[in-house]
Order: C-alpha cells, then sequence, then structure tokens
C-alpha cells in the first residue's frame, strides 16, 4: 500500500505548470486487490495498459518470492524493448530481474532482501546500501520511504530540477538525495547540541555555496574537531561532507541553468566549483552531458 501510496502522490496531476501524468495502476488480474494493510485496493487495468506507458514501475508484493506470472514478465519484457523506462520500488526489483532485465547491470532492493536478490540472480550485481541505482534503461530503488527518492531521481532526469524540487516541495520532501546515500543509519543519532550545530551549519553551508567550505572551516563553525564532525556528518547524513556538498552544488546548477539565462562560468561561480571547466567535468559525470546541453534539454521548464 506504501509503494502504491508513494507513486500515485509522485506522480498526481498538480497543474501549476508542471507536467500532466496519466497514472494508472495496473494489474494481471484486475479487480480487487488485497493490500498489505488488509485494505482491498480496486486495480482497473491490466497489463494491456503497459503497451503504451512511457514509465513503468514494478511496485512490492508480497509473494516476492515467488516468480511473477510469465504474463506479467512477458508485458515488461516487451516495455523495455519498445523503449520505455522500466524501474522497481523495494522487491519490486524481483520482479525485474525475474524477467532478465537486471542481468547485467547494478541494481538494489531493501536492504534486508538484497542478499536474497543476489543469490537468486547472480547475473544482476547487487548494491545492498544505495537508496537507487540508474541503468538508464532500467532504475531500481530501496524499500519504504525510498520510493520517494527513485521517484524524484526519475523526475529530476526527465524534466530536471525544477519540476523535481516543486513536486517535493509539494510533497514536504527533500529535494534530491544522491543514489549512492546508505539507505539506513546503523546507529541511531541522539538528538543533542551537536546534532543542533551541525543542522545549523549545513543550512549556513546552503547559503554559501559560492565559497570554498573545506571540512575544517564547516567543522570549526560546527565546534568540532575535523574527525570528530566528519564522523557526526555521516552518522546524521549517511553521506560524507564532500560528496554532500557536491551533490547540493550540482542540484543548484541544474536550476540555475534551467531558470536562468547566466553565463555558465558565472553559475560555476555561483555555485562553488570555480570554473566552468570544473563545473563542465563534475555535470558529464553526474549528467552525462555538458551544461549547456542539459540548458537546451530543459529550457522549457524555464518560467
Amino acid at each position: 500500500m506504501l509503494g502504491a501510496g508513494i507513486v500515485s502522490e509522485v506522480f498526481d496531476a498538480r497543474g501549476q505548470g508542471l507536467p500532466l501524468f496519466d497514472f494508472a495502476l495496473c494489474t494481471d488480474r484486475p479487480g480487487r486487490v488485497r493490500t498489505d494493510v488488509g485494505l482491498p485496493l480496486v486495480v482497473e487495468h491490466g497489463l494491456d495498459r503497459l503497451a503504451s506507458a512511457d514509465l513503468v514501475i514494478a511496485l512490492p508484493w508480497a509473494d516476492f518470492r515467488t516468480p511473477p506470472a510469465p504474463a506479467v514478465l512477458a508485458a515488461l519484457t516487451a516495455a523495455h524493448e519498445r523503449g520505455a523506462l522500466v524501474a522497481a520500488h523495494c522487491v519490486g526489483a524481483f520482479a525485474l530481474a525475474a524477467a532478465g532485465l537486471l542481468d547485467g547491470r547494478r541494481a538494489t532492493t531493501h536492504w534486508r532482501f538484497a542478499g536474497l536478490l543476489a543469490e537468486r540472480h547472480p547475473a544482476v550485481t547487487v548494491d545492498p546500501d544505495a537508496l537507487y541505482v540508474d541503468e538508464g534503461s532500467v532504475a531500481t530503488g530501496a524499500g519504504a520511504a525510498a520510493g520517494f527518492d527513485l521517484c524524484l531521481h526519475l523526475l529530476r532526469r526527465e524534466y530536471g530540477a525544477t519540476t523535481a524540487n516543486a513536486i517535493a516541495r509539494d510533497l514536504v520532501l527533500p529535494s534530491h538525495r544522491d543514489g549512492g546515500q546508505a539507505q539506513y543509519l546503523a546507529t541511531p543519532v541522539p538528538e543533542d547540541s551537536q546534532d543542533e550545530r551541525l543542522s545549523e551549519v549545513l543550512a549556513w553551508a546552503r547559503e554559501h555555496l559560492h565559497e570554498p567550505l573545506p571540512v575544517a572551516e564547516l567543522a570549526r563553525r560546527a565546534l568540532m574537531s575535523r574527525r570528530s564532525f566528519a564522523r557526526r556528518f555521516a552518522a546524521s547524513t549517511g553521506t560524507t561532507p564532500h560528496a554532500w556538498l557536491l551533490g547540493l552544488r550540482l542540484s543548484r546548477a541544474e536550476e540555475l541553468l534551467e531558470t536562468t539565462d547566466l553565463p555558465v562560468e558565472e553559475i560555476a561561480r555561483a555555485v562553488g566549483f570555480g570554473s566552468a571547466a570544473v563545473l563542465r567535468a563534475q555535470f558529464v559525470r553526474r549528467r552525462g552531458v555538458p551544461p549547456r546541453s542539459y540548458r537546451r534539454a530543459f529550457a522549457r521548464t524555464v518560467g
């Protein structure tokens, strides 16, 4: 039920200049489907609805240890072969793996079942820690709330940062979490004054992206040693200060490329990369295209 709720919320028809998605739930046996919370869900559409979908997301199901019906696997394969983006949330990855769509690719799923996925499908490189893995025509996401991260990533990829951020704000969610971020924190971090200082430093860093922001400076502002700061940062965010800043800078660069006419050199300085060459190298590594190509692709989101 959570998976169905996540995708229906993200791809809701909001208007206000945002894309108007044609969203539908499908199953091989339309009708009343009993959910994991005991409430029945009426699914009107059969697998024929997948024939025209640009994006197909396989959701978790209770009996995921048993491969889906052959008709489901055939429909997923057909969607992928005709060029649709096929994704999976949580243990929905088992359906994609059973269809052979993950063979030779990296993938993730809920950390609790990552070992089982790797055991059952040795041709798949399973990353048990990633929030989501994007392999181009196929994408997989971790469990539970990580479904939001996967969906927002796909929106960012296809429609740009402005659209993804607008929908994230509407859902009161973080606008972007990198796919390589840890799925969970092994040890809960107690709420104390260090956490408050860390939150204040992160908020300050967001407002000062144009500055170098070395870890030593962030640690000083948090009143911690560099080692203690790095440890506390990883425990609280699941990533490193460097990776967090890099993701933040690239996300801000995406927004500026979409919503302003600022020269790339000026955008690079505004987000802390220093030069257009550095921004271009990082942008190509993350987005697969240089900044100017990204701007041309998503210019429709401006204004």
